[in-house]
């Protein structure tokens, strides 16, 4: 070979060898990625167990009427404003009239009976003293004289049986003016009419159950009905702060208090539901019945406090809120044992072992941490 080629050799394996050693160092520093931190600052962090609700009336009462008959008039709309003891409704009063009517002319004649009565008694009381003092002078036969205290008697009988007929009458008329009455239909509460269930003309039978005509509701007060799943239900605890938005004031929260959790259950889909109530006010009445809500109960809140991604914290062996993170301190990783409060499982309020202003590192060591170890991501607040 001569002098000419083995250059052009040498100098082709000189080229080979620089190539590959700029590979190797090329893909040696990509693998090298540093790790991502984070400035820990104050924030807010709140921990919520959702559900959705309907709103109903806090306080309502379903109007009926206790007596059967064709309802003669409707004095009121579907959303008009009512105070209690006003007139909403009148069912037809002739017949109950009728009987009115009657009882009192079977108390006249009763009354009539009974002065007739009286006028008899006091005719035979007297001949029944005249009897007695003539008896006593042996003027009079025996059977004259207790034929006229027989008499006496039983015409007493009489005035005793009628005045109780009297007082029977009275009370059949006493129920029949019940009735009467009732044939007007007045507000037992003030509210809103929301429901009007009957017909004006329509006939209504009382005789099997009570007929509804129509529905008041005071919507002062809402009752925000919720389905919380039995998985979620044991975080609840009554008098606990809640607040709901509305589909047409997504942006405007309403706040209210747990009042009470419903024992019983609805199973729907093979999923266990549990009603959890809570009342708001309604001041302007912009809540109506049956409105969606979505509803938020706060299980724990915390403001203005060092928050931390959950991701980036590691969670000790045995313990609740004892956690473990890796900051920089003067550039190198330190790992410190933290406490957190509340947290969402996404942000966790951090109680102690970290402060605002920290370098919070973000990434998760997989192996060895610095030069040359590989780092997984977690994603940034």
């Amino acid at each position: 070979m001569s002098r000419s080629a083995k250059f052009l050799v040498l100098a082709l394996l000189a080229a080979a060898a620089g190539g590959g050693a700029w590979w190797y160092y090329a893909n040696q520093s990509r693998s090298i990625v540093a790790p991502r931190s984070q400035t820990v600052a104050l924030g807010m962090v709140e921990d919520t167990v959702s559900a959705v609700g309907t709103l109903q009336p806090l306080n309502y009462v379903d109007v009926g009427t206790q007596v059967s008959g064709q309802l003669k008039q409707i004095l009121v709309e579907i959303g008009a404003r009512v105070e209690k003891g006003q007139l909403l409704a009148q069912i037809d009063p002739t017949v109950y009239e009728a009987r009115v009517s009657a009882d009192q002319a079977q108390l006249m004649n009763l009354k009539a009976q009974i002065a007739e009565k009286t006028v008899q008694q006091a005719l035979a009381q007297k001949q029944y003293e005249r009897q007695r003092r003539l008896l006593a002078e042996r003027a009079t036969s025996e059977d004259a004289f207790d034929s006229a205290e027989a008499n006496a008697k039983a015409i007493t009988a009489q005035i005793a049986a009628l005045n109780a007929q009297v007082q029977q009458t009275e009370s059949t008329l006493k129920g029949d003016l019940a009735n009467l009455s009732y044939t007007k239909i007045y507000a037992p509460m003030t509210g809103t009419v929301i429901d009007i269930t009957a017909r004006q003309g329509q006939t209504l039978n009382a005789n099997q159950q009570a007929p509804i005509i129509l529905r008041i509701a005071d919507l002062d007060t809402m009752t925000v009905q919720t389905q919380v799943s039995e998985a979620d239900v044991s975080r609840l605890k009554l008098g606990m702060p809640a607040y709901f938005t509305t589909l047409g004031q997504p942006g405007r929260r309403r706040t209210g208090s747990l009042r009470q959790i419903l024992p019983t259950p609805q199973v729907v889909n093979n999923v266990v539901l549990y009603s959890a109530l809570f009342d708001v006010s309604n001041p302007q009445n912009d809540l109506l019945p049956q409105m969606s809500a979505q509803v938020f109960f706060i299980v724990s809140h915390a403001e203005n406090v060092p928050v931390v991604p959950m991701a980036a914290l590691k969670q000790m062996p045995g313990s609740r809120n004892r956690y473990s993170a890796r900051v920089l301190e003067n550039g190198q990783p330190v790992e410190r044992n933290v406490e957190i409060g509340a947290n969402n499982r996404i942000t966790a309020e951090i109680r102690s072992g970290l402060k605002a202003g920290d370098e919070l590192l973000l990434d998760q060591p997989r192996g060895p941490g610095g030069p040359g170890g590989s780092w997984a991501r977690t994603p940034r607040l």
